[in-house]
């Protein structure tokens, strides 16, 4: 199956793993916006520290703006593969297509290497 048009790289899955592992401690410790409206504000704000997305989201339209506006705000993202993941790892029973990272709470250190590895991934 191709990628998504919104999905500008692989990401490997140990990445996508800590990604997922970095939202559920955020969610719980820290700071998160979840669904695809609540991210757009928090990246336009700045506030988010990272993004993360699903791979799987229909249509994806949805999506397509964000890896852009990340971009043009320099706030790293990476992909994790499924939404209903995403969702659980965010504390909901429901799926999510975007999270954004407001506050690490105690993942700072999970955030900072997400982070670095989103430099490599670009490159």
């Amino acid at each position: 199956m191709a990628r998504p048009i919104y999905v500008r790289f692989e990401t490997p899955a140990d990445v996508a793993d800590k990604a997922l592992q970095l939202v559920q401690v955020a969610s719980e410790t820290g700071k998160i916006r979840v669904g695809t409206n609540e991210v757009t504000k928090s990246t336009e704000r700045a506030e988010a520290k990272l993004v993360v997305m699903a791979e799987d989201v229909d249509p994806v339209e949805i999506l397509l703006h964000i890896p852009m506006l990340c971009e043009e705000k320099r706030i790293p993202y990476v992909y994790v593969g499924k939404k209903q993941q995403l969702g659980q790892s965010a504390g909901l029973s429901k799926s999510a297509a975007s999270v954004a990272v407001v506050e690490a709470g105690e993942a700072k250190g999970l955030l900072d290497e997400l982070a670095q590895s989103f430099a490599a991934l670009k490159k």
